[in-house]
């Protein structure tokens, strides 16, 4: 049995090890993008960072995830496709080569995420399928277009996926029309999504509008708000999913106060409020559930998970607001600097938590005095009754 589930987190971690490549040569190009120095220098690499880190990276991830939902081999085309076409992009083959790859992963997983929706037509997924559809999209039209033209639809996929996913890992504290609020949430992005093709201004603005609308409905029926007083991993996951979510309202409110970008700081704000300060605290939420049920290896939380957190939030802290909004450029790159090791150290973080395995709790010491508190003696009438809940435990009422 254990010789079973060995071979087939090793299985699983070979689909990963695309995801990782694209994730490190994701961060070179970050570091080339905001001119300072990386260790590998490519022209080439910078023009790919948004798709590497979207499609190849969390693609891979979240196709991986679906997979192991699914429970069927073909489930896994999907994220072995992902994660080729990043790697296929880092060759020196040509570029239509890693196009394709990515595209016909991004095929494979509305094809999973179909499969997934035909099980019990379940809202949360056919949210996800929309997701994938809007990732398809953006492969397609990266074919013909630049990265900056398509961002609006990586944007839908990183935004349709993780909500669906936060819906259905919260849904007892949802209300009953919650799945169908999603939808219609999400019917309303894809729609402006649409009218970014054709007047990009207009279609950027209502984007935003929508995701306000979408953030604020998420935080008012989010448990994160409550668990975010307690302590432990659920106090980590509460911290890491209201900071993304109040990185997600940024990218909105930008996106209705400056239009439709392509560049500049409108542009550069967006994206990464949207890709790092909301997608990446996400990943950081809801790494020590979801990856276990990948890899079938425990992820124990860690106080020093904070520190990867802390340090993505205020790395983009400095990025959009002393960076972006101030003009600071030495502040600007400083913050890009930061939110590169911030995402380097928590994966170095987890793997090292998932190895070393459970935590050790300490302990309890008996106390070396003797009770000398005198007890009376069993009444031998009737044998003991025993208690529901022991002593010193609550009912759950």
């Amino acid at each position: 049995m254990e010789n079973s589930r060995s071979r087939a987190t090793l299985a699983r971690g070979v689909f990963l090890v695309p995801a990782g490549i694209a994730m490190l040569a994701g961060a070179n190009a970050a570091l080339l993008l905001v001119g300072v120095g990386a260790p590998v220098q490519s022209a080439r690499l910078g023009d790919l960072h948004g798709m590497l880190m979207v499609a190849g990276f969390l693609g891979t991830l979240i196709a991986m995830e679906r997979a192991v939902a699914l429970r069927h081999p073909l489930g896994f085309v999907a994220p072995g496709l992902l994660g080729l076409g990043g790697v296929a992009l880092l060759t020196p083959a040509p570029l239509a080569l890693g196009q394709l790859l990515l595209l016909d992963g991004c095929v494979a997983l509305v094809a999973v995420y179909g499969a997934l929706w035909r099980r019990n037509h379940d809202d949360v997924v056919l949210v996800e399928l929309l997701g994938a559809v809007h990732l398809t999209l953006a492969a397609v039209l990266w074919l013909r277009l630049d990265v900056p033209w398509l961002m609006p639809w990586l944007v839908g996929f990183i935004v349709l996926t993780i909500c669906a996913e936060r819906v259905e890992l919260a849904r007892l504290a949802m209300p009953a029309s919650g799945g169908r609020t999603l939808v219609l949430h999400a019917a309303a992005l894809t729609t402006t999504l649409m009218l970014t093709l054709f007047a990009t201004d207009l279609g950027a603005r209502a984007t935003g509008l929508v995701l306000i609308s979408l953030v604020l409905w998420l935080v008012r029926h989010d448990v994160a708000r409550r668990t975010v007083r307690t302590t432990g991993l659920p106090r980590f996951s509460a911290a890491a999913l209201l900071g993304g979510y109040a990185w997600l309202l940024v990218a909105a409110v930008t996106w209705v106060a400056t239009g439709g970008q392509t560049e500049g700081v409108g542009y550069d704000a967006v994206v990464h409020a949207v890709m790092l300060g909301f997608g990446m605290s996400m990943v950081m939420a809801h790494a020590p559930i979801i990856l276990p049920a990948v890899l079938r290896r425990p992820l124990p939380y860690r106080a020093i998970m904070w520190v990867p957190l802390g340090l993505m939030h205020a790395g983009l802290a400095a990025r959009i607001l002393a960076g972006d909004l101030a003009g600071l450029r030495t502040v600007w790159q400083v913050g890009s600097v930061v939110n590169v090791v911030a995402l380097l150290l928590f994966f170095v973080v987890a793997a090292g938590s998932s190895l070393a395995g459970p935590v050790q709790r300490p302990r309890r010491v008996p106390s070396a005095r003797p009770d000398l508190t005198p007890r009376p003696s069993p009444t031998p009438q009737s044998p003991a009754t025993p208690t529901l809940f022991p002593t010193g435990t609550r009912s759950p009422s």
